[in-house]
């Protein structure tokens, strides 16, 4: 019998230190710790690592701080189209479903892809349909909206942006301009300062695609991108198996019909018998790397640890400001790692430390 392990993640993101209000860090904190907690006791209680890490990504849907389930983010019309994945990777059994607007859990419907279908992978209203069949709890599209994610959905299409970005770096990046442009911290809370702006074809002038925009009299500046806030979980429990699952509503004001990485296996998510690996980020950029194996794929060809493979998938494959990863080995190991200014992350290991972290 080996040491379980958990580590899971409410989304990376840019959220600078000293950006965030005491009262949402408290309750960012509270959450994680509070689900941390779900997570350890089901394996404390010998459940299996697949278990595990569904139990604890429903707890994550069930909360509005975060951008999946009930506080998933909308779409340019107005609507929700959550997704989600999970992973086995004793078996590599998977599942993975998107265009939820109605399903309370999506990662229990992967789930039941993974069981209960002879596919992978369910979109849309053939996965609505199958939610029906499969007797899920679903409820009237209207309970996954809230008011924050309104707000949110209203200021990105005033700056006719995708996402939106409450980074320190932002106004110390820009130049060329002083006029008045108006952003969102992400928490509902929109700002109107003066700042320089730099126009670009892409926001960073390095070759990577930028989506955060900021307005002025009707001419576009191509900025900075904001929190990414997927949700997911990897485990592994005492008999070395590991798993991982991943769930999210998306990116604010996204196109419909938009598929991130979140349900896409191997980019997203991924486990195998060396580790589980949650992705959050720009899901363009992360199906691109193929970031979740990535890290399956240098540990069994390069034969690194659990923690160099992380490290080099995130700070070396992975362009600058694009997101993290969570992950666990089958020898109970944990590696945490992004790029980004924040990540919302918390783990644990039988007989060893556990952490909540943000920055």
């Amino acid at each position: 019998m080996g040491a379980w392990a958990i580590a899971l993640h409410g989304g990376a993101g840019m959220i600078a230190k000293g950006k965030m209000s005491a009262d949402w860090q408290k309750r960012t904190e509270a959450a994680l710790n509070e689900i941390l907690d779900i997570g350890i006791a089901a394996l404390e209680n010998n459940l299996t690592a697949v278990e595990v890490v569904e139990l604890v990504v429903r707890a994550l849907e069930d909360n509005t701080l975060f951008n999946a389930g009930k506080g998933s983010v909308l779409t340019s019309k107005g609507t929700v189209e959550m997704e989600a994945s999970i992973m086995d990777g004793r078996t590599k059994d998977c599942g993975a479903v998107s265009g939820l607007s109605t399903v309370m859990h999506p990662v229990s419907l992967a789930r039941l892809v993974m069981d209960n279908s002879p596919h992978v992978y369910i979109g849309f209203d053939g996965a609505e349909e199958f939610a029906r069949q499969q007797g899920v709890e679903t409820a009237d599209t209207e309970t996954f909206i809230t008011e924050e994610n309104r707000e949110k959905l209203e200021m990105a299409k005033k700056t006719n942006s995708v996402e939106l970005d409450f980074s320190e770096h932002a106004p110390d990046a820009m130049n060329n301009s002083d006029d008045e442009y108006t952003y969102s911290n992400g928490n509902g809370i929109v700002h109107a300062e003066h700042h320089h702006v730099v126009h670009r074809e892409n926001g960073y002038g390095n070759g990577h695609s930028d989506n955060h925009i900021f307005k002025k009299k009707g001419a576009l500046h191509q900025v900075f991108k904001a929190e990414f806030e997927t949700v997911g979980c990897t485990a592994v429990d005492v008999s070395g198996n590991c798993a991982a699952a991943t769930s999210t509503g998306g990116l604010v004001n996204k196109m419909t019909g938009r598929i991130g990485d979140t349900p896409i296996i191997g980019a997203g998510t991924y486990a195998n018998h060396l580790c589980g690996v949650s992705g959050t980020g720009r899901g363009e950029e992360f199906i691109k790397h193929t970031v979740a194996k990535e890290v399956a794929a240098i540990m069994e060809y390069k034969e690194l640890p659990l923690g160099k493979a992380v490290y080099k998938v995130v700070h070396e494959k992975l362009p600058e400001n694009m997101g993290g990863l969570v992950a666990v080995s089958a020898s109970g190991e944990v590696a945490m790692a992004f790029n980004t200014p924040s990540m919302f992350r918390a783990s644990a290991q039988e007989g060893g430390e556990r952490m909540i972290g943000i920055w």
